[in-house]
């Protein structure tokens, strides 16, 4: 390949990379979905980034009403490493600190990621999880 022919497939690739990431973006987060239903967690998720300033080094991730100590029984750092950078890139925020209801997630950010890779003609040949699969046909209903 040589110089010409990249810049002349820029645009494609650039496209094919950007719904690379929306594709990874879906399975990590449904992955993430299935786990907090797993682990049973109930109340208001927060997940935020590294706060240098205050002296903690890599993003958080809490759960109302659960101790600390549950939380990381089910979760390791690169899993909330992972995820904060997956929230990062879905919504585009620098400085993430958001809060939501592991119910509410796929709802608020698996079916949009559906939605947005369906209509660029994207297949998704993986099952979401069933609070997703509710979630989607929900949205489609309306």
């Amino acid at each position: 390949m040589n110089l010409t022919q990249l810049l002349t497939q820029r645009r494609t690739l650039l496209r094919q990379g950007h719904l690379a990431n929306l594709a990874f973006a879906y399975v990590r987060l449904s992955e993430f979905t299935q786990r907090l239903d797993r682990a049973g967690l109930k109340g208001t998720v927060r997940l935020r980034h590294a706060e240098t300033e205050t002296g903690i080094a890599w993003p958080t991730l809490t759960v109302d009403g659960a101790n600390a100590s549950v939380v990381e029984e089910h979760f390791t750092d690169e899993d909330v490493i992972e995820w904060a950078d997956v929230f990062t890139f879905i919504t585009a925020e620098n400085e993430l600190d958001l809060a939501f209801s592991p119910e509410g997630l796929a709802e608020r950010f698996l079916v949009p990621l559906r939605a947005e890779l369906e209509h660029a003609g994207v297949v998704v040949d993986l099952q979401p999880p069933s609070s997703a699969s509710q979630a989607h046909r929900t949205a489609g209903e309306s």
